[in-house]
């Protein structure tokens, strides 16, 4: 068993979403709760041809274990060999709890290449690729996968493919509970969730419309699930960790995180994105987040002129000008 399900523990996965999970924000998200990090999905094939560009989402601190770095790619050999090589070089400075395969991911550029949630049309070549990348490395890190519940409504195969997927040796699966055409619209199928985890004796991961503390304990006590992965609630309220553990723990529900704690969260997050360089000088790196930070103001009084706003940031200091003008109009209403 791998150790965070030990001891009837219950993990809190913050899902890998491409953009959005990044080094940094799997820090906060870790300190505010979260108990199993995933990178954003890396080509297996970029692995291979040593692209800096590539490596950067390998990227982990030991704060953050345990974590794991996922791979896409749709040849098991290629994508065993790039597994071999992030655990054997190290790619991130330091090797990671657990190598995960993406067979979920929709976007079409993914899907083109045979990739992602495209195998679950094709069993064998996604049982090659678990397989693949399971001999590879899995006696030195466990292999995990994370899968859809299908193509589409007319081919929902998610208790097939888990069973494929824990013969070719993964020990965890995470399982979205909409089906590729559906994309991320609909309401998840927890149904089908758990039906996989009753089907399978490796943990399940149910994922899908979670939102809050109610929603977690609601999946642990209805579903056979072992935890749960949060993904875009996340994305505006990475607090949905604490607040979770905390209903779990005491059934009642957190204070709401007022509008001051939330800008001190974004600023942070900017200080930290600059600070690091990941996307350049300080204006490349506030334009690469202003969706990032449309969708922490979400819910914030006055969030459509914020958003309009913060379209066009490209400094701290424009971002610290709008939490300024944004608390002050929360207090004013409050007197």
């Amino acid at each position: 068993m791998l150790p965070w399900f030990s001891n009837n523990a219950f993990p809190l996965y913050l899902a890998p979403m491409a953009g959005v999970t990044d080094v940094i924000f799997r820090q906060i998200c870790k300190e505010l709760g979260a108990d199993v990090m995933v990178t954003e999905f890396v080509s297996a094939e970029g692995i291979m041809q040593a692209d800096d560009r590539t490596r950067k989402y390998t990227e982990f601190s030991e704060e953050q274990r345990p974590v794991g770095v996922q791979l896409f790619g749709a040849d098991g050999v290629r994508m065993g060999e790039a597994a071999r090589k992030i655990i054997d070089k190290g790619l991130a400075g330091r090797t990671p709890d657990f190598i995960d395969i993406n067979f979920g991911c929709p976007v079409n550029k993914v899907v083109a290449r045979n990739g992602g949630s495209s195998l679950l049309r094709d069993c064998p070549v996604l049982a090659s690729v678990a397989s693949g990348v399971a001999k590879a490395v899995g006696e030195q890190v466990p292999v995990t996968a994370k899968m859809r519940i299908g193509w589409d409504a007319d081919s929902v195969n998610a208790v097939e493919v888990a069973k494929i997927l824990e013969d070719s040796g993964m020990q965890a699966i995470a399982v979205h509970g909409r089906t590729r055409a559906q994309g991320y619209g609909g309401e998840a199928d927890w149904d089908v969730i758990d039906a996989v985890a009753r089907a399978v004796a490796v943990p399940v991961i149910g994922n899908g419309d979670i939102t809050c503390g109610a929603d977690v304990q609601k999946r642990r006590r209805e579903t056979a699930v072992s935890g749960v992965m949060i993904g875009r609630a996340a994305m505006q309220n990475p607090w949905v960790f604490r607040e979770a553990k905390y209903f779990i723990e005491t059934g009642a529900v957190m204070p709401e995180v007022n509008v001051e704690e939330r800008w001190f969260l974004v600023i942070r997050h900017c200080r930290l994105a600059v600070e690091s360089h990941r996307n350049g000088n300080e204006k490349q790196t506030l334009t690469a987040m202003r969706s990032r930070l449309m969708a922490y103001c979400k819910g914030f009084p006055g969030a459509k002129d914020l958003r309009q706003k913060l379209c066009h940031v490209s400094s701290i200091s424009e971002v610290e000008d709008l939490a300024a003008f944004s608390v002050g109009q929360v207090e004013m209403a409050e007197l």
